[in-house]
């Protein structure tokens, strides 16, 4: 790796050399920061995962933004001894453009001292100003929110007693407001901190919280948020076309010293690729094991079109009639044949994946339009493909042997051709779950940076304020301010039980707007 010594020499064959190797290692970085941007886009066999990429990318940017400071430094210093030095090369530019209007603005003037003409000696007077605008950092703040209330006595009476009652806390006798509880949990949960080491940062501001404190805050929190929850719940449910999936969630095993695995299921709804009603919002729940019987609680009475992967406890829930109808996922089917064709080059695997790929590229056009439009270019263009399909992989199977892995990967897609095709006859329905995957993610991260929950009940917690965060963030909403609002209004019962549905985030983000733009 290219240094620069330290103080920079005088000699001008020496600065240019250390101009030439910094070059050359911008050069290297560079190339390698672009090597992993493949990696991030390309074919899916050559990607990283998102984790690997991210902390790669950055410290490659880092060596990069280094080498580039040594090398304005080494380029200032080689000009002062040769005039003719080419000039330096501008170093890569990010976030170009202003910065937002919404920040606070604080005002630094840099003037000179004598404002006479060094010519002539008369009064200089403003012709202009030059402006530049950074991003600055103050730290946040803890703050000590005294309550006083005033006792007022008659001296007529002198037995007359009179005070404001005292406001209902969060946490009945707490030192924690609305506003604190909020920023331990978006950091929890959204920004993936533990609790152990929120702990560190208040101890490093002077403030004592040991975890248990805070895990303490946690607990309580949620159980005022438990309603909203809830009705979260209730209304994703309700939605006409509802995507489902299940994931691990390692929970600590009181008395064994071991965890055990739990599950979060998650149900997600978005409509706006068929501009159906509703709002986009994803809902969990917690349960200590994965049998069948808790996704088919949780859909009790489910009337609509739900989209899922090939889990048998979702399947028993579809009957027929008015029940639930059933819609698999071409994910699922398509991974079982890349799989294939990255390890053998199969090209019978390579045809299923371009067969595949053909669907995704007419729903890629139709995607935004109403149900009724997606459902005509269906019939149109991709039932054909369908049919077609369909008869190859008969055949294949029959040229096949049975136990190989592309004879499972084509009798996989055969046994789910019903949910598969399902498409074909509703405009609602989706290709793949990537609804509900994607919304699977932050609970991904936050398992690996907590490692397990603490208990059952941490596991529904963990299920509370998912729904909360991820609802919130797929509305534009922010979570710290919406939370800090919510456990106001619900606390202090400006907001009663009959009411939470203004503070859902679609309700309250036009509320919170209209009461911004009223106040100037």
């Amino acid at each position: 790796m290219f240094t620069v010594p330290a103080p920079m020499p005088d000699d001008p064959a020496t600065l240019q050399r250390l101009l030439s190797e910094a070059l050359v290692e911008i050069e290297r970085l560079t190339l390698r920061i672009a090597g992993l941007e493949r990696a991030r886009f390309g074919r899916r066999s050559e990607q990283l995962s998102d984790e690997a990429l991210q902390r790669e990318s950055e410290e490659l940017e880092q060596s990069l933004a280094e080498q580039s400071a040594k090398l304005n430094a080494a380029a200032a210093a080689l000009e002062k001894q040769t005039p003719a030095v080419p000039a330096r090369p501008e170093p890569p530019k990010r976030n170009k453009g202003a910065l937002p209007q919404h920040l606070p603005r604080v005002e630094v003037v840099i003037d000179v001292e004598d404002k006479t003409c060094p010519c002539c000696g008369k009064p200089l007077h403003v012709i202009g100003e030059d402006r530049a605008e950074m991003l600055d950092y103050v730290p946040a703040q803890l703050r000590v929110r005294v309550i006083r209330r005033p006792r007022y006595g008659c001296r007529g009476c002198e037995e007359a007693v009179v005070q404001a009652a005292a406001p209902e806390r969060p946490i009945d006798g707490g030192m924690a407001t609305e506003a604190l509880l909020a920023h331990v949990i978006v950091n929890k949960y959204s920004d993936h901190l533990p609790l152990y080491r929120q702990s560190q940062i208040f101890d490093r501001a002077g403030v004592t919280l040991d975890r248990s404190t805070l895990s303490n805050w946690v607990g309580r929190a949620c159980w005022w948020l438990a309603p909203l929850h809830e009705l979260l719940l209730s209304t994703v449910l309700s939605s006409p076309h509802v995507f489902a999936d299940d994931t691990t969630l390692p929970v600590l095993d009181p008395g064994r010293g071991k965890t055990k695995t739990g599950r979060l299921w998650c149900y997600a709804v978005d409509t706006r690729p068929w501009r159906g009603p509703g709002h986009p919002a994803a809902a969990y729940v917690y349960s200590e094991d994965r049998k069948g019987a808790h996704p088919a609680s949780h859909l009790k009475g489910f009337r609509g079109l739900l989209q899922t992967d090939g889990y048998a406890g979702f399947i028993r829930i579809a009957g027929t009639g008015e029940a639930a109808k059933l819609a698999f996922c071409w994910a699922h089917a398509r991974r079982k044949f890349h799989d294939i064709q990255v390890a053998t080059k199969s090209p019978i695997a390579e045809e299923a994946l371009r067969r595949i790929a053909a669907l995704y590229a007419i729903e890629a056009d139709i995607r935004g339009r109403a149900a009724e439009e997606r459902l005509s270019a269906r019939r149109q263009q991709s039932r054909p493909l369908v049919e077609a399909m369909h008869t190859w992989f008969t055949e294949l199977l029959g040229r096949l042997s049975g136990r190989s892995a592309l004879a499972q990967a084509v009798r996989y897609a055969l046994n789910h051709w019903d949910g598969l095709t399902l498409f074909l006859n509703d405009g609602r329905a989706e290709l793949d779950t990537n609804t509900v995957e994607r919304a699977m993610r932050p609970v991904a991260l936050g398992r690996k940076n907590a490692l397990f929950a603490g208990s059952d009940s941490g596991g529904r917690h963990w299920a509370i304020i998912a729904t909360l965060i991820q609802t919130a963030k797929l509305n534009g909403v922010d979570p710290l301010a919406w939370l800090t609002d919510v456990l106001e209004r619900i606390v202090s019962g400006r907001t009663k039980r009959n009411e939470l549905t203004t503070l859902l985030p679609w309700n309250w983000k036009p509320e919170r707007a209209a009461a911004a733009s009223a106040t100037g």
